[in-house]
């Protein structure tokens, strides 16, 4: 019920981040080139730390999530490198649209929403994992990972046909930056009108 809801929401604030970025420019092309380099380049930075974040989650995850409590890689260092790597890649995706606002409107969301979601999840967890858990959970920060704690096994079983999806899954944000350098292109072109200056 709880995943399902989070899609939804997604779903629902990436259709509208996505609508005001087709028809909406950055004010700081004009005033500010600079900046819009800028931040353009440090978007495509945290997308690539994310979608490369996200691959090295879904080594580990991939066919084990349901049943099993995985501790070790990117979930040695914090509870959640998914969601984290996803806020990285939303931040991403913000800046490369080469405005504050956007980055900040997806900043606001993730705070007042995803604390609710990962509460949620992991009191599953508990139900699931019970004592083993608690033991984690008191060892391994939440969400911002504590790379000193970093555990990876000299070999690790992966699932092919389980993480052949979740490796489409991790290059959304790539494709996503590509997305809106088209759209600003045919800004430029006036084939598509940018009826809304955003900061």
């Amino acid at each position: 019920m709880i995943n399902e809801f989070r899609i939804q929401f997604s779903r629902i604030f990436a259709g509208f981040l996505f609508v005001l970025i087709i028809f909406s420019s950055s004010r700081w092309e004009d005033k500010a080139p600079f900046l819009t380099a800028v931040l353009f380049f440090l978007g495509a930075f945290l997308v690539g730390i994310a979608s490369l974040g996200r691959l090295w989650c879904s080594v580990y995850i991939a066919g084990y999530k349901t049943h099993n409590l995985v501790t070790q890689g990117p979930y040695s260092v914090c509870r959640n490198p998914l969601y984290f790597f996803s806020f990285l890649g939303a931040l991403g995706v913000g800046f490369a649209s080469e405005s504050l606002l956007i980055p900040l409107l997806i900043l606001v969301a993730f705070v007042l929403y995803y604390p609710f979601v990962i509460k949620g999840e992991e009191a599953k967890l508990i139900k699931l994992h019970k004592s083993e858990f608690e033991i984690y959970r008191k060892k391994v920060p939440c969400f911002f990972p504590k790379i000193s704690l970093l555990n990876e096994p000299e070999k690790y079983t992966v699932k092919p046909k389980k993480l052949k999806k979740q490796i489409f899954d991790s290059l959304w944000f790539v494709w996503l930056i590509g997305i809106i350098e088209i759209i600003e292109e045919l800004h430029k072109l006036e084939l598509l009108p940018a009826i809304i200056k955003l900061y």
